[in-house]
């Protein structure tokens, strides 16, 4: 009923044990008339491996025990550069200050005591934390250098999106809000968020669908950045596309940090327009958000980068050619000169020939 899967997800350790057996077992099936399919997965996906330092000591007996990451310190040349390792706690019986051989980074293994367990982070950031910086810190299908200090760039973010929801509380009945925008006079303040909240969401759409998850977050905090710079006077047009944008950042959230995502749904208000965030509609990019009422063109004098010039979206050539010949950038370059021709490349630029 299932088959085929439409992802498989595994390590490189994967393509010569689960991965082979499954397909073998499939294609054996298959040629016993026991199943339809020629494979048993339509899309593959290799994750990359994470990696972390590695700490090691030869024993009295010739083994080699290796030690946490967070039992030791690294020893630094005159340069900066780590040459060895010391511990700053007893462990099984060696002092404090013993010498560790340093190994550099390597793939996380229990045999190596280099993992992680993510059971201090959840208990230190939150679980939200945890998984918004696996996600967010490399592309799935390359490696990661695991770094601590790291992981509070993502705290400190979600801390900036829990703080921005808390300023919107005042507000109330954000989803009612949200699912009004279509009867709302806007401001131009307010359809430039507008179309930078959508242009986002369009590429954080494309991102999740290729399985992008760092560009994904990376997607959310432009959103958070123009949330945060909107300087709005109160009005109603405002405050709706406030809480169109925050409830799109929040369900562009919910698949990385469902926690504070729901948190924020349920207690901003949200529910009452679109339901619980489980079962909300995926948001789609709005086209007449997209759509500029101005567009700026750069701005070339006898081809040389002059500055720019700003024109209505719907304006013609001879409208473009108006407006770039009497901009203070052209007149103050120009000094005087006569333009011999005007140049217009619709939508990128427009040159002045003088």
């Amino acid at each position: 009923y299932w088959m085929p899967m439409d992802q498989y997800i595994g390590g490189i350790e994967h393509a010569i044990l689960h991965l082979l057996y499954a397909r073998f077992w499939t294609k054996v099936m298959r040629d016993l008339g026991l199943v339809k399919v020629d494979e048993p997965f339509t899309k593959l996906l290799t994750q990359g491996m994470v990696l972390n330092h590695i700490y090691s000591r030869r024993t009295e007996k010739g083994g080699k025990a290796y030690f946490w990451p967070h039992d030791v310190e690294h020893v630094l040349d005159d340069s900066g550069k780590v040459v060895g390792a010391r511990l700053i706690k007893e462990v099984d019986g060696l002092p404090v200050g013993t010498a560790i051989d340093y190994e550099g980074v390597g793939t996380m293994s229990k045999s190596k005591n280099n993992g992680v367990d993510p059971q201090d982070l959840i208990e230190k950031y939150g679980a939200d934390t945890a998984r918004l910086y696996t996600m967010f810190t490399a592309p799935p299908e390359a490696t990661l250098e695991w770094n601590d200090a790291a992981v509070e760039g993502s705290y400190r973010f979600l801390r900036r999106v829990w703080g921005f929801g808390h300023k919107l509380s005042p507000i109330g009945g954000l989803g009612t809000l949200a699912a009004g925008m279509s009867g709302q006079s806007l401001s131009k303040a307010a359809k430039a968020l507008r179309l930078e909240i959508h242009t986002v969401l369009k590429q954080v759409d494309y991102d999740y669908q290729r399985m992008q998850y760092n560009t994904v977050v990376s997607g959310a905090m432009k959103m958070l950045n123009a949330l945060d710079d909107f300087d709005g006077d109160g009005s109603a047009g405002d405050n709706a596309v406030l809480a169109e944008g925050f409830g799109i950042l929040l369900r562009c959230l919910y698949p990385a940090t469902p926690h504070i995502a729901h948190a924020l749904w349920s207690g901003l208000g949200y529910e009452a327009a679109g339901g619980g965030l489980l079962d909300a509609a995926w948001p789609k990019a709005d086209e007449s958000a997209l759509q500029r009422d101005e567009i700026e063109l750069v701005l070339q004098v006898n081809g040389k980068l002059r500055g720019s010039v700003t024109v209505p979206a719907s304006a013609d050539k001879a409208a473009i050619e108006a407006a770039a010949l009497s901009c203070d950038a052209f007149l103050k370059q120009a000094n005087g000169a006569v333009a011999k021709k005007v140049i217009v490349v619709p939508g990128r630029l427009v040159n002045v020939v003088v």
